[in-house]
């Protein structure tokens, strides 16, 4: 059976598109020709159940997932997708910085810094984008 056919799959897909746009499509590009399993299980469990779940906005769950990421330290690629996810569903360059000083308190300065760093270099690549 083909995985692209679900529910599952069709649902994660359009949520992906929606929230992290032309950067999470580019993430399951560059999957594909190297672990297209890991490229649909992204799209299924993430987006696809995950994701779609309705108790939270989008808006919210980008707010937890970039302060998640930027207390790991060590996802800037994905940090960077997601800074540009939350931009595009409604969260400010501002609450992201604010998100980041607040980081530093829980996950140290190191990863408020770098987190202000990818914060920078997103700004940066939408503005020459437009």
């Amino acid at each position: 059976m083909d995985s692209t056919k679900t529910e599952r799959f069709k649902r994660g897909w359009e949520k992906l598109k929606e929230i992290d746009g032309q950067a999470g499509v580019n993430v399951i590009e560059s999957l594909k020709d190297i672990s297209p399993d890991l490229a649909k299980y992204t799209i299924e469990y993430p987006f696809g159940d995950v994701y779609s779940r309705e108790i939270l906005d989008n808006r919210t769950k980008e707010i937890a997932v970039v302060a998640a990421m930027t207390a790991m330290g060590n996802a800037r690629p994905q940090l960077k997708v997601h800074i540009n996810a939350a931009l595009n569903v409604g969260v400010s360059e501002e609450e992201l910085s604010e998100i980041m000083i607040l980081m530093s308190v829980y996950a140290g300065f190191p990863s408020a810094l770098n987190g202000t760093s990818a914060l920078k270099e997103v700004i940066m690549e939408r503005k020459k984008e437009e």
